[in-house]
């Protein structure tokens, strides 16, 4: 099984703004999402991590030490939709991580 990956706006935007050694690598690890989003039970935090934020479920992908992912999973429409795309130390002070 295999889902979609699509980017919001913002993510998008975030994303262009980087060098291309960056989006490359941002690339690479948001297309990992698409045969597992989930994060691995008993694997400990890792990169990945279920979050509720403002009551809201989703999912923190860590992309190196550097970027941060928020994503949804729609199982219904088989896709994994990248909320919000950001610099890793924006996302502690946003989320407190």
């Amino acid at each position: 099984m295999s889902y979609n990956i699509l980017l919001d706006e913002s993510a998008r935007e975030y994303l262009v703004s980087l060098d291309d050694k960056s989006q490359r690598i941002v690339k690479d690890n948001l297309s990992k999402l698409a045969e597992e989003p989930y994060p691995k039970p008993g694997a400990g935090q890792g990169d990945r991590e279920q979050l509720t934020i403002e009551g809201e479920e989703m999912y923190r992908l860590h992309i190196g030490r550097t970027h941060t992912a928020f994503y949804i999973i729609r199982e219904d429409l088989q896709e994994v939709r990248v909320l919000e795309l950001m610099d890793i130390d924006e996302a502690h002070k946003r989320y407190g991580e």
